[in-house]
């Protein structure tokens, strides 16, 4: 069935090919202290607890929702929608799926807050 609320799923490959080419805004969703922990380097943050549709850019670049999982970056997909944005994507899987396939994340060490670069190939 084919109505207004479709995302699209996209894979952890995909998404890291996107950004690599500057085609994308991916947006983390997540809270603040999740996103110190451990971010997507070039993810933009807008948690979904404070998640004001407006106050994302519309213009350029064709926005990535992420997560950890999956779940609230549909939830925050469904808002945008509401919002009026068109076709949305997310990284099916979150943050969670894009480790699990080796991808680098960018970690705080909490002992001294530096940046750890996680998961090259």
């Amino acid at each position: 069935m084919h109505h207004d609320t479709h995302v699209t799923d996209a894979s952890p490959e995909q998404v890291h090919a996107w950004l690599a080419n500057g085609e994308i805004l991916l947006v983390d969703v997540r809270e603040p202290n999740e996103y110190a922990f451990e971010r997507i380097h070039g993810a933009l943050l807008y948690p979904l607890s404070t998640f004001d549709a407006g106050a994302l850019p519309m213009e350029g670049r064709k926005l990535v929702l992420h997560c950890g999982s999956g779940k609230r970056s549909l939830t925050a997909a469904h808002k945008l929608q509401a919002a009026g944005h068109g076709h949305l994507t997310h990284l099916a899987g979150g943050i969670q799926a894009w480790k699990a396939a080796g991808l680098p994340v960018i970690r705080i060490d909490p002992q001294t807050g530096r940046v750890i670069e996680d998961g090259r190939r």
